[in-house]
């Protein structure tokens, strides 16, 4: 569009005015919390969509559910630019025109149920469209919930202070607020909707709205739509840092298996012959399945290995003990490391169904991560 604005903002018709502060802190709070309800609904029905058996039921859903959507509220088809246009010129009853609510426009009740549920189904309408396959984004869909706020915020207000807050002015800080909360973006936010509209006389407003919608979903949600996901997998390097380390760490790769095994029903005289064939301090007693059944520590044992008059009486059953910690093979690094925390052990045996796998030690965990976090660094 080369130097054109996206919309046209007419902020010489409605200059800002300080006597309106309060209202746009009031709509910093609102967009913040109907930026938790984008967020996370858009999540929650993109994870519920996942669950469908294949690409093509998706498909067939997302489309279903958007035509549906899109036939009772015709505002919510496409990106949305057409009805923020509208908004902004003080054009916001066209938003029922070819919807089965037109008829009912002169309802100012009816009117804020109308707004009340575009702001619900355009969160399902376009999670329902990216999830099933079709082609869409975040950042239209936001700026079209924060201008539908601030417009809804502005007619409820009206209706009790007939004419006190200019409409057109409160669908462009609504625009910045959902956009600043989503994104976790407030000076994006302030700059871009000002820029795509040509409204720079309205830093002020811009600035009250965006910052308190920021403030107000941090408590809520401490990452954006964007790197939410990313958090989740623990593949986010800028947020808990120790957590993305260690799940990109393997168990599997750390396992050590060099640790000679021995049966509870074996004697301390075989006990003896075992040891005298290990570089390990630390013998895992099976059974003829394989299954684990506890460990023993040669420092637990040492004053009577030497007793050779015990070695036919004392049996490993008698010298054993079950550890206070082992971890499953499918574990995560993030429980192996939780475990050494929570214990002084150096060696944890992995098992796997019960059945004994091998031994990760704190050593090579604590090796691992070190040079997981420098090759972070060098990234």
């Amino acid at each position: 569009m080369g130097s054109g604005n996206l919309f046209h903002f007419p902020v010489s018709d409605h200059p800002f005015r300080l006597a309106n502060i309060p209202f746009y802190a009031i709509l910093g709070v609102l967009t913040g919390l109907v930026s938790i309800y984008f967020t996370k609904a858009n999540l929650s029905i993109e994870k519920q969509f996942q669950r469908l058996p294949s690409g093509f039921v998706r498909l067939m859903a997302g489309g279903l559910i958007t035509s549906v959507l899109v036939f009772i509220f015709p505002p919510l088809f496409g990106e949305g630019y057409d009805t923020l246009g509208a908004l902004l010129n003080g054009k916001g009853m066209t938003l029922l025109e070819g919807s089965i609510f037109y008829p009912v426009g002169a309802n100012y009740f009816l009117l804020l149920l109308f707004l009340m549920l575009i702001l619900i189904f355009k969160v399902v309408a376009m999670s329902a469209t990216t999830a099933g396959g079709g082609v869409g984004g975040v950042f239209a869909p936001s700026l079209f919930m924060g201008g539908v706020t601030g417009f809804f915020l502005s007619k409820v207000v009206n209706f009790f202070f007939e004419g006190r807050l200019p409409e057109s002015n409160f669908v462009l800080a609504g625009m910045a607020g959902v956009m600043a909360a989503v994104m976790h973006a407030p000076l994006t936010a302030i700059f871009l909707i000002a820029e795509i509209t040509g409204g720079y006389a309205f830093f002020v407003p811009l600035m009250i709205t965006a910052v308190i919608a920021y403030l107000t979903i941090i408590p809520f949600e401490p990452h954006s739509i964007y790197t939410k996901r990313l958090a989740q997998q623990g593949e986010l390097i800028t947020h808990d840092k120790d957590k993305a380390v260690l799940n990109r760490l393997s168990i599997e790769s750390l396992i050590e298996t060099n640790f000679n095994t021995v049966p509870p029903e074996a004697t301390l005289g075989d006990f003896v012959k075992v040891v005298s064939k290990s570089q390990r301090n630390v013998f895992p007693v099976v059974d003829h399945d394989g299954l684990f059944l506890g460990v023993v520590f040669i420092n637990d044992v040492r004053e009577i290995i030497f007793k050779p008059e015990l070695y036919d009486s004392v049996f490993v059953s008698n010298l054993m003990f079950m550890p206070d910690a082992y971890v499953d093979k499918s574990a995560t690094m993030e429980d192996v490391a939780t475990k050494f925390q929570e214990t002084s052990n150096y060696n944890i045996p992995v098992l796997q169904e019960g059945r004994y796998v091998g031994f990760v030690s704190r050593a090579n965990v604590f090796s691992a991560y070190r040079k997981m976090v420098k090759e972070f660094s060098k990234e």
